[in-house]
């Protein structure tokens, strides 16, 4: 599939995403786009793996890495469906992503602006370019329906008489 616009891009994150929640993790997609082509996709994987850095970005960039036999992403765009953490920004960094556009912003550990701003660190040498807010209300939604799942069945676990 040929990704012509950050939408597009953003709708591939999205049916990651949907591979994360069919698999209990938190739902959350990444695909990283080189020359209009994915080369890298992920989503998060830390309860299947148990492993805590399987998070989509990191998943996708080591897919994107193999699939063009370089670390270095300075001509890709990654496209995410929530505001990557700080493992994530760092790695974004790390890895010399070109471009990054996220949807949801995440107000308890987003790490390119709502509470850290490590992508823009200026001590750091690469600078990441970034788009956000892209199909922001689809791709928080997933998000928001997942935690109030966990939190009801949590709820239930502590009703009396419950096996």
């Amino acid at each position: 599939m040929l990704i012509r616009d950050d939408e597009q891009g953003m709708r591939a994150a999205l049916r990651e995403a949907e591979v994360s929640a069919e698999q209990n993790e938190v739902p959350i997609g990444c695909v990283i786009v080189h020359e209009g082509l994915i080369v890298g996709r992920g989503h998060n994987q830390t309860e299947g793996l148990q492993d805590a850095t399987a998070h989509a970005e990191i998943v996708a960039i080591g897919a994107a890495s193999s699939t063009l036999a370089s670390w270095r992403l300075h001509e890709c765009t990654m496209y995410v469906t929530l505001e990557p953490c700080a493992m994530c920004a760092g790695a974004i960094v790390l890895a010399r992503v070109g471009r990054l556009v996220y949807g949801a912003e995440d107000p308890k550990a987003g790490a390119c602006g709502s509470v850290l701003d490590v992508i823009h660190e200026p001590r750091l040498n690469h600078r990441v370019e970034i788009t956000t807010g892209v199909l922001a209300d689809e791709c928080g939604a997933p998000l928001k329906a997942f935690f109030q799942r966990k939190r009801r069945e949590a709820a239930e676990k502590l009703e009396p008489g419950h096996a």
